[in-house]
């Protein structure tokens, strides 16, 4: 199905000063800008209760766009910029809802955008509740009078974009849910994850089912285990008053390698739409074993970082972070999928700041032959030990890519050794992968939410992770891992306890 054209629309983005609108919103809508992909009539009016005028606003982000775009030129800023509006109000507040109601009509007056409206929640999680709030007092969504029109397709449509974190545990996320749903049709809300925006996280389903030499593989005949890994080399920086208020656990395994897991897992679906994709991905969510108490500390390992040569310091001298913090900067756990395909294979989650190299990646190993025909023949041989089983490497970033290692016969004597079949996403298509906020942004416009999470996937996702935030688990992580090393030991116990092992790539390796 071809998609449908992003519609014009005024894009209201609370939160306007923040460090997500001049960082990721405004750049990516700007590099779209000077591709020609946003579409006639896009107007963009910020929110924020810092006193400025649209020309201070719009000088404001001019530096972030320079910065941070890829495309920025002078020329194509000044006609930009021309499509940026301010309110200066307080949101959390209805009656500043006039002010912004009116300047939603200025905008959309000047550049022609008609009366679809694009909220966007780029402000502090504690705020979003009571800003949906004064959004459904305010008399701005129309969401049933929709349902009520003789073209229900052609009446003015009005979404809303929630960033993460979507709560802190599954209570607060059936609450946030409660409270979208009492202002907007499922069909309208938009729980972004840019993961999703990835090029690499999209080509998941595009190299499954687009390819008959791995779908017929992808189950747990000829799967031995799933890793999922989202490694950083920085430490938590100047985020350390957030950071330990969340942890690695909430702020990326619950939400952002839940979803590449559900892409990695799902079944196909019976058409490319958003509709039977998320159908599916709330398949995979409602069969993950939700583990005991008891089972929990087997299936788990978290991990502080202390201080090393060359690190960030240890986490607890950070910024923001409690002396006697708890939180974690490493978390690994196992997940199981109990269904038909995946019964019996371990899917491996982990993530962590401080590690060893940047790099976000899906191993999918392959069982080993049922019979080991080759090693005696070439007995005694140093290089005709056992061989590694088969492993295909999904590189999501950096190095963006697909590698498959097998095995071959070396000239000469019986001697095998690995083989890789390496594809480069740059090296092939050219060209930096556009920044993943940027599609997901022209989605939304579209109305497509195949790149964003369903209500039902977030409440799964959480009640798999709910068992592993037991503070109890936490006891005695600080320093237990140094910085620029894969985590700590019982991350690595964590494995074998499976007859496993983690995919440690070495500098020199890309894939």
């Amino acid at each position: 199905m071809k998609p449908t054209a992003p519609a014009p629309c005024v894009l209201v983005v609370f939160g306007a000063s923040g460090d997500l609108t001049r960082r990721k919103i405004i750049p990516a809508l700007f590099d779209l800008f000077q591709r020609g992909q946003t579409p006639r009539g896009l107007a963009v009016l910020g929110v924020s209760r810092t006193e400025m005028s649209d020309d201070d606003f719009r000088q404001h982000l001019r530096e972030w766009a320079e910065r941070f775009a890829t495309r920025f030129t002078e020329d194509g800023w000044a006609r930009f910029a021309r499509t940026i509006y301010y309110c200066a109000a307080d949101a959390t507040e209805p009656e500043a809802f006039e002010q912004i109601s009116s300047d939603i009509d200025r905008a959309s007056a000047e550049q022609d955008s008609g009366s679809n409206i694009l909220f966007y929640l780029s402000v502090a999680p504690q705020l979003y509740e009571r800003i949906i709030e004064c959004i459904n007092q305010s008399g701005l969504v129309t969401e049933g009078k929709r349902w009520c029109s003789i073209n229900r397709d052609a009446a003015p449509w009005q979404r809303i974009i929630v960033e993460k974190p979507f709560g802190v545990d599954l209570r607060s996320a059936q609450s946030l849910n409660r409270a979208l749903g009492r202002a907007f049709e499922e069909e309208s809300i938009y729980r972004i994850d840019h993961y999703l925006g990835k090029e690499l996280v999209q080509n998941l389903l595009v190299l499954r089912f687009a390819n008959t030499i791995f779908e017929p593989l992808w189950n747990r005949r000829y799967i031995r285990d799933v890793q999922i890994t989202a490694a950083e080399k920085v430490g938590v920086e100047s985020r350390g008053a957030f950071y330990d208020h969340a942890g690695a656990l909430r702020d990326m395994i619950q939400s952002h390698l839940m979803q590449v897991l559900a892409l990695v897992a799902m079944e196909p679906p019976g058409r490319y739409a958003d509709t039977h994709i998320r159908r599916e991905k709330i398949k995979v969510t409602d069969c993950i074993r939700v583990v005991t108490p008891d089972e929990a500390p087997l299936r788990c390992a978290f991990g502080q970082y202390g201080s090393g040569p060359g690190g960030p310091g240890a986490y607890r001298e950070g910024k923001g972070v409690a002396p006697d913090s708890t939180t974690e900067t490493f978390a690994a756990i196992r997940l199981d999928i109990d269904n038909w395909r995946w019964s019996g294979v371990p899917f491996f989650l982990r993530t962590g700041k401080a590690m060893a190299r940047k790099l976000t990646e899906v191993v999918l190993t392959f069982r080993e032959p049922p019979i080991d025909l080759f090693t005696p023949i070439c007995e005694g041989e140093p290089e005709c030990v056992r061989r590694p089983p088969n492993r295909l490497i999904i590189n999501i970033q950096p190095d963006e890519g697909i590698s498959l290692r097998f095995e071959g016969k070396v000239p000469g004597a019986m001697r095998i050794d690995s083989i890789k079949l390496d594809f480069d996403y740059l090296a092939r298509f050219g060209g930096e992968p556009i920044e993943a906020y940027g599609p997901l942004l022209l989605d939304a416009m579209r109305g497509d939410q195949t790149l964003f999470k369903h209500r039902d996937e977030v409440e799964g996702a959480w009640s798999a992770v709910m068992p592993f935030l037991d503070p109890g688990l936490r006891r005695g992580i600080a320093g237990n891992y140094p910085p620029g090393s894969w985590g700590p030991r019982e991350s690595e116990d964590l494995l074998a306890r499976s007859g496993c092992a983690w995919h440690n790539p070495s500098d020199e390796e890309t894939r």
